[in-house]
């Protein structure tokens, strides 16, 4: 695991650490209070999912022992993609997205990562208000999906429709 990394702050000390299976449910909790879960995606199986996948890459911010911030990061070799980046907004406009962000693409880098990408509801003014300010730009392309896994129902075969 890599060492934790803290940010100062006037008002509390963040630290940016990888994941436990202790911080689930304030995780999922987080992800609710900051509008990230959607009926189509149930937060805990995308933490289940990520813990087989590059599990050193789900991170948290903490202040004290409280989960505040996370973002999910992946790299497949062409692209870094961040996912669930969010803040409590009790704990907002303190510098704790950006230092999350940082430590995301500190890791990509290491990586070898050339490029990040990430999605951003087109409804969600705020966050595409955060990333242009620390230099994400929209990028000329159109983001497709496909659902392999219906979070929204029991287990079964996976129809073909999109979400």
């Amino acid at each position: 695991m890599a060492a934790a990394r803290n940010v100062s702050d006037p008002a509390a000390m963040l630290t940016i650490r990888s994941f436990v299976p202790a911080d689930r449910d304030a995780l999922i909790a987080l992800w609710r209070v900051c509008g990230l879960v959607r009926p189509t995606n149930d937060p805990a199986r995308d933490i289940a999912r990520k813990q087989r996948v590059r599990p050193d890459l789900l991170l948290v911010g903490t202040v004290g022992t409280e989960v505040v911030a996370s973002a999910m990061v992946g790299y497949e070799g062409h692209r870094g993609w961040i996912n669930y980046l969010a803040v409590a907004p009790a704990h907002r406009q303190r510098g704790f997205g950006r230092a999350l962000l940082a430590e995301a693409e500190r890791r990509l880098r290491a990586e070898g990562c050339p490029k990040i990408n990430l999605q951003v509801r087109s409804d969600n003014a705020e966050a595409l208000a955060f990333y242009r300010a620390v230099g994400y730009a929209i990028d000329p392309v159109v983001s497709l999906g496909r659902r392999l896994e219906h979070d929204d129902r029991p287990s079964g075969p996976a129809s073909a429709r999109s979400e």
